[in-house]
Formats: C-alpha cells, structure tokens, sequence
C-alpha cells in the first residue's frame, strides 16, 4: 500500500477531457434547427399561447445552442488548432452572439436561424477536419 502512495506519478496526456469521440457540433445543429422550427411554427399560428410556448422552447433551445458552442470551444479545441484555423475564435463568438440576445433570442426572423446554422456548419467542417488529423 505504501509503495502505492510513494510510487512516481504517471504523466498522461490527452487533447479532450474524456476519450475523442464524446464532442460533436451536431448537438449545436441540433438545438439551433429547433431554434428555427420555433420561428417558423409561431409565426404560422395565430394562437397567443402557442406563440408563448414557441417564445420559452426557442429561448431554452438558443441557450442549449450557445451550451454546445461553448463546450466545443473551451473543452475540444486546442491551441494548436486556434494557430492553424485562425477564423475560429471569430467563428465561435459570431455564433454563440447569433445565439444570443442580439441573435435568435430576441429575432423571431428564420434568416437569423439561418446565419446561425451556416456559423454551426463552418465550425464543424473545422471539427472534422482535426478529427481526422487527430
């Protein structure tokens, strides 16, 4: 047991928190695709309490967007990829802002939606390109 406590710490390295494959920008995609279905549904309905239900669901669903967003940011991306893809910091606040109050948030416009998931895509060509080079 001793020999356990003494014993010379073991180094180990990794470029994720976990083992590669629990971070996917699909989740992002995903909210912000239900984000832009909230938009187009209210806008067809005429119902007051509907609309509200859209209101809440797209709020909550733009905060799981920027969630993703961060996760993504912060926990998968590497300074070595920042150097080699210096569009990223700049794609990932324009996104997470589009997700925002100035963004889906406070726009019932489906061409914000829209903006957001082009932002989403440009990020994830970025992603599965380190995921191969990985």
């Amino acid at each position: 047991m001793f020999s356990r406590l003494f014993a010379a710490p073991v180094q180990v390295s990794a470029h994720c928190d976990l083992p590669c494959g629990i971070y996917d920008p699909a989740q992002a995609k995903i909210e912000a695709e239900s984000v832009k279905a909230c938009m187009v549904k209210a806008a067809a309905s005429s119902d007051p309490d509907f609309k509200a239900r859209a209101l809440t669901i797209k709020e909550e669903r733009s905060d799981l967007v920027k969630h993703h967003l961060w996760v993504l940011w912060t926990d998968y991306f590497k300074p070595a990829h920042f150097e080699k893809y210096p569009q990223l910091n700049t794609l990932f606040n324009e996104a997470t802002k589009l997700a925002g109050a100035g963004g889906t948030k406070s726009s019932w416009d489906p061409a914000v939606a829209d903006q957001l998931l082009a932002k989403i895509d440009q990020i994830a060509v970025i992603f599965w390109e380190t995921k191969k080079a990985a």
